[in-house]
């Protein structure tokens, strides 16, 4: 178990009477909960036993300078990127995500296989929002995210400046989290599908007393007036996604390709390093598996070993 899972808290007996609202937003320590009518709160937490990200429940009481978190409910799912010796949480109760790329600037498609099995550990959806369709080299684009969409990934292809409509079904009553490099085109995204967010988040950041600096933090909106209708968080662009918290020998499982072959090895130990019988590596050979994602697979276990060693 993780140092994030650690610090997720079920409520104590005493708090259990305490209102419950949804965490929107963050900033160091300071965080703004949205309660069951819609009211904002400036909250701080209590103690340092618990770590929160945009999407969580929590339970709270009210100051005279604003509330106090008390409790973190338990999550479906927490999406975040760690090392040997730090987490970045990102968002909670995900139940897909969302990569954003585009045609002008370099695909980094290790970070896009990382966002897939990230997600897949979690147990949610995964989609790819190919943004700017009508910029040049669009249609390059889509041939390098083809093996995505043979993966069973849904590629969907939109210009968030024109119209970003066809995205609108894929995140309609989903918790989604937008994550993509700088440039990408996130927050026109988000723009196009919620129009005046960006007051939303200036009035956020106000309120956090954050400024310019809450941009670097991930930031939910909800997609109707009412939290079961879906919601939507804007994370950082990023240039690394590391996953150390993931268990090594959970990873194999993350990769939707893998799956039918685990299991059917010469040795039920098998490490799909070589081994004789390795039915992993027999369909390398066949084509039905990339030898890319391999590598990746491989990197990945040695990354979340030496993870574990290190704390």
């Amino acid at each position: 178990m993780t140092a994030a899972r650690r610090r997720q808290q079920t409520a104590p007996a005493d708090a259990r009477s305490l209102p419950v609202g949804l965490v929107v937003a963050s900033h160091r320590r300071h965080f703004v909960v949205r309660s069951a009518a819609g009211e904002t709160l400036v909250c701080v937490l209590r103690g340092r036993g618990m770590t929160l990200a945009c999407g969580d429940r929590v339970a709270y009481s009210r100051t005279d300078a604003g509330g106090v978190i008390e409790s973190l409910s338990p999550r479906t799912s927490l999406f975040y990127r760690s090392d040997a010796f730090k987490e970045r949480l990102i968002a909670a109760n995900v139940t897909q995500v969302v990569g954003v790329v585009a045609p002008d600037l370099s695909l980094d498609e290790e970070l896009v296989n990382r966002w897939i099995v990230a997600t897949e550990a979690e147990g949610c959806r995964f989609i790819l929002a190919a943004n700017k369709a009508d910029m040049f080299g669009f249609d390059v684009l889509l041939e390098r995210l083809a093996p995505y969409a043979a993966l069973g990934y849904a590629v969907v292809p939109l210009s968030a400046r024109q119209d970003a409509a066809p995205l609108r079904p894929w995140i309609e009553g989903q918790n989604s989290v937008l994550v993509g490099q700088s440039g990408m085109g996130k927050s026109t995204i988000l723009n196009a599908l919620l129009p005046g967010v960006g007051a939303k988040t200036a009035e956020i950041s106000a309120s956090l007393n954050a400024g310019k600096h809450t941009t670097t933090h991930s930031t939910l909106h909800l997609l109707a007036d009412d939290v079961d209708g879906g919601w939507i968080v804007d994370s950082p662009g990023m240039k690394m996604f590391g996953m150390a918290h993931v268990a090594a020998d959970s990873l194999a499982h993350a990769f939707v390709e893998f799956r039918p072959f685990l299991g059917h090895c010469r040795f039920r130990d098998c490490r799909h390093d070589r081994e004789p019988g390795c039915a992993i590596d027999a369909a390398v050979a066949a084509g039905a598996i990339q030898p890319f994602r391999v590598s990746l697979w491989r990197r990945l276990v040695a990354d979340s070993n030496a993870g574990r060693g290190a704390r």
